[in-house]
């Protein structure tokens, strides 16, 4: 009888491994921040109010995925003029817009808790193709995945033709999903 129970219960548990886990983003645990130069001198903010879903397994990475946004009315570069600005419809037209997401389409493993994501990425209403490498760490009831990518504000049509800003943002992710 011990035996059969086992036999069932460890059965159970190498089928349910084959899964990816069902992770939620903690916004209070995660950072998405970006750099641009402005005049010469790097802007750096922040973004908050993450949310979406995401599955994980590193054993079974064709079954993992991600699907995130954040809030854009949430942006912080520690001037509340710019911010204000940031927001309005030559930038960020958030009233139109109001997330950025992330949505892969695929994910591989390279080793070492490094994989590589094909994804998409939709700001301001324009979805480009983009690729980045990520780590994922496992932390206390899920992951921390950390990346670092960046992007021409002008093709997803943020900012216009601007003299003083430029066109290449940094972005970098440090994003805990929690079971």
């Amino acid at each position: 009888m011990y035996k059969k129970t086992f036999l069932i219960l460890l059965a159970a548990s190498l089928y349910m491994s084959g899964f990816a886990q069902n992770l939620t983003p903690s916004d209070a645990d995660s950072k998405i921040s970006f750099v641009i130069k402005n005049m010469g001198v790097n802007v750096d903010g922040s973004l908050t109010g993450l949310k979406g879903k995401m599955s994980f397994n590193p054993k079974k990475i064709a079954a993992s995925h991600f699907d995130v946004t954040v809030d854009v009315n949430t942006i912080n570069t520690d001037n509340k003029r710019r911010d204000e600005h940031l927001k309005k419809d030559d930038f960020f037209d958030v009233e139109k817009y109001p997330t950025i997401g992330i949505k892969t389409t695929g994910i591989q493993a390279k080793g070492n808790n490094v994989y590589f994501a094909k994804a998409v990425l939709t700001m301001h209403g324009v979805s480009k193709n983009i690729q980045f490498d990520f780590t994922a760490t496992p932390v206390k009831g899920g992951y921390q995945f950390k990346a670092e990518f960046s992007v021409d504000r002008k093709e997803y049509g943020v900012g216009g033709n601007s003299m003083t800003m430029g066109d290449n943002v940094k972005v970098s992710l440090d994003v805990v999903g929690k079971k």
